[in-house]
């Protein structure tokens, strides 16, 4: 059959029964119908849904259907993509881009962007002698607010910048690289909140320092002093960490024990690495990261759930045990993972408005002083149960997220500092 009698004069009619569902996952596999966007009379173009593939890549080329069909969803595609963005003159901040500091001043700032982004800093305006206090952004933030459409910033007396002068003005400034910032705008398009790690002015809020609950022994009065010794003498015994105290005690005859005396290599990361430094590492903890559902307050943020470190993988090579050990100095230490609650079975429960049997009621004195010195004890409480230490494990003490960033496609490798000697059973 002749290739050119295979033209259609019309669309190709859908075949019933082939609608996406709304609430299926498998259109995300598939490209974007295009020319959905030709039928809708709309001013501001939207992004259309994806769509199943008509046809499959034959060898000798497809066929006149196929090229017309694909034709016209390309053509659909560039005559979406050369239309003009639009947005709402309601819904747009305003700020000015100074150079020599490096900070975008936001002179009006509207939408909950700024929830999260953004710090107040004093400065002394030119033309006035008092100082005030002023919105400033970094300039990562100020380029995602531009790339999104919802900031007008302009330099000292110029027009509007456009996105690719944002990005030849801002980047190169405050150690920003065009990989760091690709970083940054995919996880705020994901819905995260990333702050700097490294505070790049006094004024900018940090997360303040960890505080540790044990107190220092020399701190401590002589009488707690020998109350803790005696406490550690009389304990009950701990299989999980044997005391050992002297030999006719036979307390040290433990696994631990035996394991320590046939470790001839020191273990634990408080053990010195027998490494030399090299030259300056690129691996540096950049950005803070909160997830969604992490209260975050703007001008005093809590403990970071994630440090994430920005490298290039097409300069970078794999992380040395020592740089690793010096990420994980910098971070606190996390508790282990909690257990998992056991629900128990449930009985057959009483009626809903059933009460329970009230206690009897002593009638003379000699049956209230017998209930009072005869009472029965109350049902201890379960012990807390001990953390799994496999899930220990696996959570690590500390955690650091590296993110390298190849030709704009981003990996997130997780690396997790464990603590096997913290379980002698190991």
């Amino acid at each position: 059959m002749d290739d050119a009698l295979e033209l259609p004069n019309a669309p190709p009619k859908p075949v019933q029964g082939d609608e996406p569902d709304e609430n299926s996952s498998g259109d995300e596999d598939s490209g974007a119908d295009w020319t959905k966007l030709s039928s809708l009379n709309i001013n501001r173009p939207i992004i259309p849904r994806r769509g199943e593939k008509e046809f499959e890549p034959a060898p000798g080329g497809g066929s006149g259907l196929q090229i017309h069909v694909l034709d016209r969803a390309r053509s659909a595609m560039f005559d979406a993509l050369r239309a003009t963005r639009s947005t709402s003159s309601k819904a747009m901040s305003y700020a000015v881009w100074y150079p020599s500091i490096a900070r975008a001043h936001v002179t009006l700032s509207r939408g909950i962007h700024f929830t999260s982004m953004g710090h107040s800093v004093p400065r002394k305006e030119e033309s006035e002698e008092k100082t005030t206090k002023r919105l400033e952004l970094l300039p990562e933030e100020a380029i995602y607010m531009i790339e999104r459409g919802a900031l007008f910033c302009t330099k000292a007396g110029g027009a509007p910048m456009s996105a690719q002068q944002a990005f030849s003005e801002m980047l190169g400034t405050e150690d920003m690289t065009l990989e760091k910032y690709q970083v940054y705008s995919y996880l705020k398009r994901l819905g995260y909140v990333v702050t700097r790690a490294t505070p790049p002015s006094p004024f900018y809020p940090v997360t303040p320092p960890s505080s540790t609950s044990s107190t220092p022994l020399r701190h401590q009065s002589l009488f707690s002093r020998f109350t803790f010794h005696l406490t550690n003498l009389f304990s009950r015994f701990n299989w999980w960490r044997p005391l050992c105290i002297n030999p006719w005690l036979r307390q040290h005859m433990s696994y631990e024990f035996i394991y320590k005396s046939l470790r001839f290599i020191p273990s634990g990361h408080n053990a010195p690495l027998h490494v030399k430094h090299t030259s300056a590492s690129p691996y540096k903890i950049f950005y803070h990261l909160y997830k969604p559902s992490t209260p975050f307050k703007k001008t005093s943020p809590p403990p970071p759930d994630f440090s994430v470190v920005v490298v290039d993988a097409r300069v970078t090579q794999m992380p040395t045990l020592r740089e690793l050990d010096d990420l994980f100095g910098e971070l606190p230490e996390l508790p282990p993972p909690l257990p998992r609650q056991r629900h128990p079975q449930q009985g057959p429960q009483p009626a809903r408005n059933q009460l329970p049997p009230a206690p009897p009621t002593p009638t003379t004195l000699w049956s209230w002083i017998s209930s009072w010195v005869f009472k029965e004890p109350e049902t201890p409480s379960p012990p807390p149960r001990r953390p799994n230490p496999f899930a220990a494990l696996k959570a690590g003490k500390r955690i650091v997220v590296i993110a390298a960033v190849d030709a704009g496609n981003i990996s997130f490798f997780r690396f997790g500092q464990g603590g096997f000697e913290d379980w002698p059973m190991m």
